[in-house]
C-alpha cells in the first residue's frame, strides 16, 4: 500500500481514503486487500492518464 500511494504521489495523484481494507485481514486466513475508496471525476482521469 506504501508503494502505491508513494507512486501514485509522484504522478500528483492523492486517495485519500487509500487503506487496508480490515475485513480481509481479520478473516481466519487472512487476505489483506487494498481499498482504493472513492475519488472523484479529476483523480480518475489523472489515474487514467497515469496509467497511458
Amino acid at each position: 500500500m506504501k508503494e502505491l500511494r508513494t507512486a501514485l504521489e509522484s504522478a500528483g495523484i492523492t486517495l485519500p481514503t487509500l487503506r487496508l481494507d480490515a475485513a480481509s485481514v481479520a478473516r481466519e486466513v487472512p487476505r489483506p486487500l487494498i481499498e482504493l475508496g472513492r475519488c472523484s471525476v479529476e483523480t480518475a482521469a489523472r489515474i487514467a492518464a497515469a496509467l497511458r
